[in-house]
């Protein structure tokens, strides 16, 4: 088959207690097994943890925190000529959510020391200052879209 099937994306509906759509899906994202009560006591768990460190709004420092973990460039493989190049890309923003969301909650699982509600906001305080392996993440895309610079060109075949 040579092109996509275009699927509706669903709409979400936002959790109970921040009323976020975003935290809805930091929410599935935490999902595991389709057990989403459980999820949602770590994601608001780490939340009242976050809230008891900064003193400040925890939907705000997450909110950032994201922001800060969202990739701006990435790179794409494309066959052209028997050789694949990796080309660089922009990030469409739904996608750099998705992905900043993702790495946090793979790199909270890491964390074998702690629990995972206290990880999840080690991890989630860490982006937000910027630091952290979410952070290094994101900068090794961003330097590998670099390198790949010279590839740039074939984006528009």
């Amino acid at each position: 088959m040579r092109g996509k099937i275009k699927t509706k994306k669903q709409d979400l509906f936002p959790d109970p207690k921040y009323n976020s759509v975003f935290v809805a899906k930091f929410i599935n994202q935490v999902l595991r097994r389709g057990k989403k009560s459980k999820a949602q006591k770590i994601v608001y768990s780490a939340f009242e943890i976050i809230k008891e460190k900064t003193k400040k709004d925890p939907e705000g420092v997450f909110d950032e925190a994201i922001t800060n973990a969202g990739p701006s460039l990435e790179v794409r493989p494309k066959r052209i000529g028997g050789a694949n190049y990796q080309i660089p890309m922009e990030v469409p923003r739904g996608r750099k959510v998705t992905l900043a969301m993702r790495w946090i909650v793979a790199a909270a699982k890491n964390r074998k020391d702690q629990s995972m509600d206290k990880a999840l906001a080690s991890e989630i305080l860490d982006a937000y200052h910027k630091t952290g392996s979410v952070i290094k993440k994101r900068e090794d895309l961003i330097r590998m879209a670099e390198a790949n610079r010279a590839f740039a060109h074939y984006a528009r075949m």
